[in-house]
């Protein structure tokens, strides 16, 4: 993150800057010499989240407020389905959040939302991920969207919508592995909610 602390820095939000934690974040792909090398790089990178002035949310809840309104956003450690770690708490970021809030979670991994939000006792209005980076590699073109990824995962792009539950998956804007994308653009998105 070291490269890019300024440009996330510079980032204005009136309300605040919130994240989460993804897959590779905690260091478990890498052989570490010690555990402690292996916390102190998670240390770091959470003072990083502090230093460009994000709150990171770490099954969490956090009351937004404006003009006598309230969104109440989550933010869960990284869950993910097969061999991912599965760190995150649903139960444990809404155990203080009232039934009748607006909830919006942040879930870095999709595969959370049907294998654990959709059954949630309390409705998750909105769900927010990323992790698939559309493979990097795919086709979007006049209504027209295929990516390898969702061979492996069932919600891998855009939006998707479960009776009033939504989830958004975000294509990212970096890369990993292959250095570049092919025909699967890189995205921050603009999301306006509408009462209904």
């Amino acid at each position: 993150m070291d490269r890019w602390i300024p440009a996330f820095a510079g980032l204005a939000a009136p309300m605040g800057k919130f994240s989460v934690l993804g897959n590779h974040d905690y260091g478990d792909y890498i052989q570490w010499e010690t555990p402690e090398a292996k916390y102190a790089n998670l240390a770091r990178l959470k003072q990083v989240h502090t230093g460009i002035g994000f709150h990171l949310l770490r099954n969490e809840a956090i009351t937004l407020k404006k003009d006598g309104q309230s969104i109440t956003l989550l933010g869960v450690e990284n869950w993910g389905k097969g061999g991912f770690q599965k760190y995150g708490d649903l139960k444990k970021a809404t155990a203080s959040v009232p039934d009748d809030a607006f909830k919006i979670l942040m879930s870095h991994d999709p595969s959370h939302w049907e294998a654990v939000t959709l059954d949630h006792h309390q409705q998750i209005h909105l769900t927010l991920s990323g992790h698939t980076h559309g493979m990097q590699f795919g086709i979007e073109l006049f209504g027209l969207k295929w990516s390898p990824v969702q061979y492996v995962y069932k919600q891998w792009a855009g939006l998707y919508r479960h009776k009033e539950r939504f989830l958004y998956v975000n294509r990212g804007f970096g890369f990993l592995g292959l250095k570049g994308r092919i025909g699967m653009w890189a995205e921050v998105a603009v999301i306006t909610l509408k009462r209904k």
